[in-house]
């Protein structure tokens, strides 16, 4: 048998030859006869068709052209669902609405019962893909209205005024099997193109192994077990594009999300812990704010920050916010019976084994999409072609916005993605090479409260609203990137303020500098006992922040106090035992020091 009469098979299996009455005039090219007032279309014609439409999508894609997809059939929608996500193309649904095309140079808005809709992209397709062409003629004459190409089932139902606009007809049934069939083909077209380009940017695949080893870093996610996590280090990641245009274009799809609902209580702060000032009079929000406004700057992009807030932190916000005028900063509110935090679980929970697979990913992600979608902010965003949320669930105050992290999960399609670190029981204690991407147990990895996600998977997200939502399930594909630790600066305890307020860090224009007198990547390991706790006591038992460019590790308990000029070096631990007290002088420098008495360093000048 013949790979053509094998063809033909399929095409007969999936119906796709019976029409629904007698063909008229224009239909008769496709028609073999017909059969009780049935058409017959021809299965060869048909095969033509579905090739010349398949190369002329291969050709767009190719180019990187936009498509959307059309359809009104409910029996269609996970099939179409399921190309997109494999394609990597968002699920456009604005054509629901009338004026989606001939309206998009000028964004109206449309008032529904409970919110508004801000719709159209800014952008139009460069191809209509329509799977029920006979539903949608409107959509079909605003895409011929702006010449823009067709690509549609057709059948022996359909009059001449709609065929006549369709660019690429396809005669067949639009039963499901053949949706089935023609969207399999699409996602096969889409993949071998999108290949080619890869291949054509270098060296072949083979010649080539960043483009193999993407291939199999793909295969390896969807391998990994519900227990295991895919993890990539970061410096596996290719360079972002040094040209400034191309790397606005990247960052133009990007929306920085930050989640403010932690009180400051546990440093003995009252107000919200992202209004906690830090260093210089910045509070952590403002650096985050800096840090976003600096990336605009030297791109000319345009990156939004939401802020999604709780009743309790709210008004702390707004204060800081006070001080970011014209900025282009949102705040939401969550709703109050899904405020609890990831952050907030008390350590019973949070460390049960029965809930360890969901540690790496936010408890309360679908709440803080349900509100962000109420409060009417989603749709504009989408409307203005964002692709991808950057989360940040904690105060991290490092660079997080990275267009090398972002442009490798636009290149590779992956739609969620989790910072991590590796624990006392990870890869460096298995010997295994850190180059290397590797599957672990979820175990072995610590998230630092960081996620990339896309919008097509916050739209899946949305949808599961009502129907019980665990992230293990959700995120089944679990894919992380192991980062440096450059990329971490928390602000969690008065000892990260001991760090941020020294000299290993300084205030540029409103945004942290590491110190390069600094040989250690790493920060220096700092442990203060419970009388440094609270953000007061801290402030009182420093009368200045010593100096730690070449300090290793610091360890204090009991009652310590530090004097002005302190220099520490090495390896240095001071314990005051109960009922003493250690005053550190003005002016000392300790390097490799155990201290346990005032007699050890001399008397006190305090």
């Amino acid at each position: 048998m013949t790979i053509h009469s094998v063809v033909i098979q399929k095409l007969l299996s999936t119906n796709a030859h019976l029409g629904r009455r007698v063909a008229a005039h224009h239909f008769k090219i496709y028609s073999h006869g017909s059969r009780n007032a049935m058409t017959i279309i021809d299965s060869d014609k048909t095969l033509i068709c579905l090739r010349n439409a398949c190369s002329f999508i291969g050709e767009l894609v190719r180019h990187k052209a936009r498509f959307i997809f059309v359809n009104t059939n409910t029996l269609f929608d996970d099939i179409i669902d399921q190309m997109t996500k494999t394609i990597g193309c968002r699920n456009d649904t604005s054509w629901r609405l009338g004026g989606f095309l001939t309206n998009s140079s000028s964004p109206r808005k449309f008032r529904g019962r409970n919110k508004k809709l801000n719709l159209t992209a800014i952008q139009p397709p460069d191809c209509v893909v329509i799977f029920d062409t006979a539903r949608k003629s409107s959509v079909i004459q605003e895409a011929a209205k702006l010449q823009i190409p067709i690509v549609g089932l057709v059948d022996s139902s359909m009059p001449w005024d709609i065929y006549k606009k369709i660019t690429y007809p396809i005669p067949a049934n639009d039963s499901v099997q053949f949706v089935y069939l023609f969207c399999n083909l699409i996602a096969k077209t889409f993949l071998y193109e999108q290949r080619r380009l890869n291949a054509a940017s270098g060296a072949s695949a083979v010649a080539k192994p960043e483009i193999r080893e993407e291939v199999e870093q793909l295969d390896k996610i969807k391998t990994a077990g519900k227990d295991e996590i895919y993890v990539l280090p970061y410096e596996r990641l290719e360079p972002a594009s040094e040209d400034l245009a191309e790397t606005k274009q990247l960052l133009d799809k990007l929306v920085v999300l930050k989640f403010n609902g932690n009180l400051g209580s546990d440093m003995g702060f009252s107000g919200p812990k992202s209004a906690l000032e830090v260093c210089h009079g910045f509070t952590c929000l403002d650096l985050v704010i800096n840090h976003i406004d600096s990336i605009n700057a030297k791109y000319g992009c345009n990156i939004p920050l939401l802020m999604m807030n709780t009743p309790s932190t709210h008004d702390g916000i707004l204060k800081v916010l006070q001080k970011h005028p014209n900025k282009n900063l949102h705040t939401c509110i969550q709703s109050q019976p899904q405020q609890e935090n990831i952050e907030d679980i008390p350590t019973s929970r949070t460390f049960d084994k029965s809930i360890a697979q969901d540690k790496l990913y936010p408890s309360n992600l679908l709440e803080v999409f349900l509100s962000l979608n109420a409060s009417g902010k989603l749709e504009p965003l989408i409307s203005q072609g964002k692709e991808y949320f950057l989360i940040l669930q904690s105060e991290n105050l490092a660079e997080v916005v990275d267009p090398k992290i972002l442009s490798h999960l636009t290149k590779s399609n992956i739609e969620h993605c989790i910072e991590v670190m590796p624990t006392t029981s990870g890869t460096e204690e298995r010997g295994l090479p850190p180059q290397e991407g590797r599957i672990q147990s979820k175990e072995d990895v610590k998230s630092i409260n960081t996620m990339w996600m896309s919008m097509n998977c916050v739209e899946r997200l949305l949808q599961r609203s009502g129907l019980g939502f665990t992230s293990s399930k959700f995120f089944d594909r679990a894919f992380a990137i192991d980062i440096p630790w450059s990329r971490y600066l928390p602000v969690e305890r008065t000892s990260d303020l001991l760090i941020l307020q020294s000299d290993l860090y300084t205030s540029t224009e409103g945004t942290l500098v590491r110190n390069a007198a600094r040989a250690n990547p790493k920060d220096p390991s700092i442990e203060l006992g419970p009388e440094f706790g609270n953000v007061d006591d801290f402030h009182r038992r420093f009368k200045s922040i010593p100096s730690i460019i070449e300090l290793d590790s610091l360890k204090v308990t009991g009652d310590v106090w530090f004097g002005t000029g302190i220099t520490l070096k090495g390896k240095v631990s001071i314990a005051a035992r109960p009922g003493m007290k250690i005053v550190i002088p003005d002016g000392m420098e300790l390097k490799n020091r155990l201290i346990t008495s005032q007699s050890d360093i001399g008397p006190s000048s305090l």
